[in-house]
């Protein structure tokens, strides 16, 4: 295992440019992970990984893809949650799929023989980072791993223009059928 080596889950194309360029910058030899089974509709998962393959191509990034749709798997993690169509709890909501998503990528870090894993997630000025950072930390000690804790959002603005730039397919809401209601949606 080598100290300058960090496994970055990608929840997308757009939000992994800020973190990647951070992460080389800081001398980090980056492997991005791509495995985010809260997307959803189909179509927006594909759009989504399409526009990740593209970020990773141009940009040299080696990767490992995660490419079947897992819907079914973030639905039964959120039974207990259910509030009625659309209303799952969102403190709830966010504290599972941050843990499904990081225990995914804790467990690939360390298949590849890494020990540091980080998220893209981090660079969202939507997430709540507490939260991602302490269920990073929890996940990455049952592990034997290191989470990597950056505060990437003072570049989301640079990486999303970088994104547009670059004609990456740019999405509108964090990603589950929840989200996209509460973005699109009627709010009562």
């Amino acid at each position: 295992m080598n100290d300058d080596r960090v496994f970055l889950h990608c929840c997308c194309g757009p939000c992994a440019l800020y973190p990647l360029q951070v992460l080389r910058r800081e001398g980090f030899e980056v492997t991005g992970y791509f495995d985010n089974p809260n997307i959803h509709p189909y179509k927006e998962f594909q759009a989504r990984l399409g526009s990740y393959r593209l970020m990773a191509e141009t940009n040299g990034l080696r990767t490992r893809v995660e490419d079947r749709y897992g819907l079914e798997l973030f639905m039964r993690l959120l039974k207990e949650t259910d509030e009625g169509v659309y209303r799952a709890k969102s403190d709830e909501r966010c504290a599972l799929c941050y843990k499904l998503r990081l225990d995914k990528t804790a467990a690939a870090c360390r298949e590849a023989g890494l020990k540091t894993f980080s998220t893209t997630l981090l660079v969202s000025p939507y997430q709540r980072h507490d939260l991602i950072r302490e269920t990073g930390g929890d996940i990455a000690a049952a592990y034997g791993l290191t989470f990597l804790y950056r505060d990437f959002r003072p570049g989301f603005r640079q990486g999303q223009a970088m994104a547009r730039e670059a004609g990456f397919y740019m999405q509108g809401y964090c990603g589950c059928v929840f989200s996209e209601y509460e973005r699109y949606g009627e709010r009562s």
